[in-house]
């Protein structure tokens, strides 16, 4: 089993819901990811989305947009990214790391390629919010040769033979995008995406993840209700805006992650 698989196993195992915080690689600033990380495996993460700066984030709302364009403005692409995953690695070597981003940086180094140095640095899935379903066989046999998981998304306005196709095929978990939308917007409806979640987990045989919208502990406790877990991106990435160096960075970021950490803990088993 890879690493990945050997944590959603062991979260299924205990039936405890995963936390899976994103931070964009070198915002606040580079030095400050490595400790970030850290920091919220120490406040209890389970697994780290780890943002690929990209020029055209079209997905993501103005909060991560901006963190990508300063990771950018600091020289930070795809290869310096994947050396923050293996500076990581030197102290974690059981933290599932996952990739999030675009096509455009693993096509311009070559998916073949791509997949052999993130798989040798220490990453252990990749989500590539442009890929669609119907185009990643090649993906998906790339990444497989390396032990890499090609997470999927789905949202709620994906029509159903292609949500079926991606139950079928999705690897590690599947994030269910909890509205249609960019990242960060304000109008999460638990009630709506329940029903949307109750529908996918039961064609899904991995592990779903709700992400959007989630940006303090009732929101998570809300959505992991009917999730296997939940992502937390644009608030935490807010919260880090601005720290004055690395150690305020990590500070701020586990006093973030721990009251979610412990409103999932909080939730009746079996929920």
């Amino acid at each position: 089993m890879t690493r990945l698989q050997d944590r959603l196993e062991a979260l299924r195992a205990s039936g405890r819901k995963a936390l899976v915080p994103f931070v964009t690689a070198g915002d606040p600033s580079l030095a400050a990811t490595v400790p970030v990380m850290h920091a919220l495996v120490a406040a209890g993460a389970d697994v780290i989305e780890l943002g690929v700066p990209f020029s055209d984030p079209m997905a993501d709302g103005p909060v991560i947009q901006r963190s990508s364009e300063r990771a950018l403005a600091r020289g930070v692409g795809l290869k310096r990214v994947l050396s923050i995953v293996e500076a990581f690695r030197e102290t974690d070597a059981a933290t599932p790391v996952v990739l999030m981003g675009y096509l455009n940086p693993v096509e311009i180094r070559g998916v073949a390629t791509f997949a052999a140095d993130a798989a040798g640095t220490g990453v252990d899935g990749v989500l590539l919010v442009d890929l669609p379903p119907e185009e990643a066989d090649e993906y998906h046999a790339a990444f497989a040769r390396h032990g890499l998981a090609l997470i999927s998304l789905a949202s709620p306005t994906t029509p159903q033979a292609r949500l079926e196709r991606l139950t079928a095929q999705a690897e590690g978990y599947l994030y269910y995008v909890s509205f249609a939308g960019v990242t960060g917007a304000d109008r999460l409806d638990a009630g709506d995406a329940a029903d949307h979640l109750r529908a996918i987990r039961g064609m899904a045989r991995i592990p779903v993840f709700a992400g959007f919208g989630i940006r303090d502990a009732e929101t998570a406790s809300a959505m992991a209700a009917h999730a296997d877990g939940v992502v937390v991106g644009s608030a935490l990435v807010a919260t880090l805006e601005g720290s004055a160096d690395e150690v305020e960075a990590a500070r701020r970021a586990g006093d973030f992650l721990r009251p979610l950490r412990a409103a999932l803990d909080g939730l009746p088993a079996g929920a």
